[in-house]
């Protein structure tokens, strides 16, 4: 089953056209890289699969909601079957790490005061940080702190992570820590979309590519006409 369809798909920026005629299917626990240079259309995929833009031509699916029908009120629905992992860590940086992960629960509707302490005690331990949850953001290093951003990315159990450059802050030990960490978590069925010009990690650990280039996607699964 595909967690991402895109058919013959248009994605403008206004009244720009970034990428024409992007095809690509990403399946159930799949792990993708998304490639390019600067400007190539890469932020604007991913904003598309976020709801951030809209799919005006084509087709295209994510989670099980249609691109072409999305309503601005059914956004949120669509991003609480997503993970988002940004750069920059985007914590609230005046309450500690349990805290940040209780408020994005709260704000997706959870109630059950257990269930909530249960679930953050979950996606922790997945991130070998299961006994930092009482630290502030700026006691943990860069790394656990994007642990702690990719904790936050699994709370509502997603179908799909979109991770836009999220070793571009962090030293290459600790960038290949996060590495692991999201290649487990695709092999637990969570498809993982990784934006990235770290090419040195992609040769060390393999995957399929998406390259935006000259306002079209290419697929290394996909081979080239002779």
């Amino acid at each position: 089953m595909s967690v991402v369809r895109l058919s013959n798909a248009e994605i403008f920026q206004g009244n720009h056209l970034v990428l024409s005629r992007v095809n690509l299917e990403i399946g159930k626990g799949e792990f993708v890289y998304l490639i390019g240079k600067t400007g190539s259309g890469k932020s604007s995929l991913l904003k598309l699969l976020y709801g951030d833009l809209s799919l005006t031509q084509g087709e295209g699916s994510v989670a099980g909601f249609s691109l072409p029908q999305l309503t601005t009120s059914q956004v949120p629905y669509l991003r609480r079957k997503l993970g988002i992992v940004f750069q920059d860590f985007q914590l609230l940086t005046d309450r500690s790490v349990n805290a940040n992960l209780l408020f994005v629960l709260q704000a997706t509707g959870w109630s059950d005061k257990a269930k909530m302490q249960s679930r953050i005690q979950d996606v922790l331990e997945k991130v070998g940080l299961g006994t930092k949850g009482f630290k502030m953001p700026h006691e943990l290093s860069g790394g656990e702190q994007q642990r702690v951003v990719i904790a936050r990315a699994m709370l509502n159990d997603p179908e799909l992570i979109l991770a836009d450059e999220p070793t571009g802050n962090l030293d290459p030990e600790t960038s290949e820590g996060i590495m692991r960490l999201l290649f487990d978590i695709s092999r637990t069925g969570t498809a993982v979309m990784m934006a990235t010009h770290n090419y040195l990690l992609i040769e060390k650990f393999p995957s399929r590519i998406l390259k935006c280039e000259q306002g079209i996607v290419l697929d290394s699964s996909v081979s080239e006409p002779a």
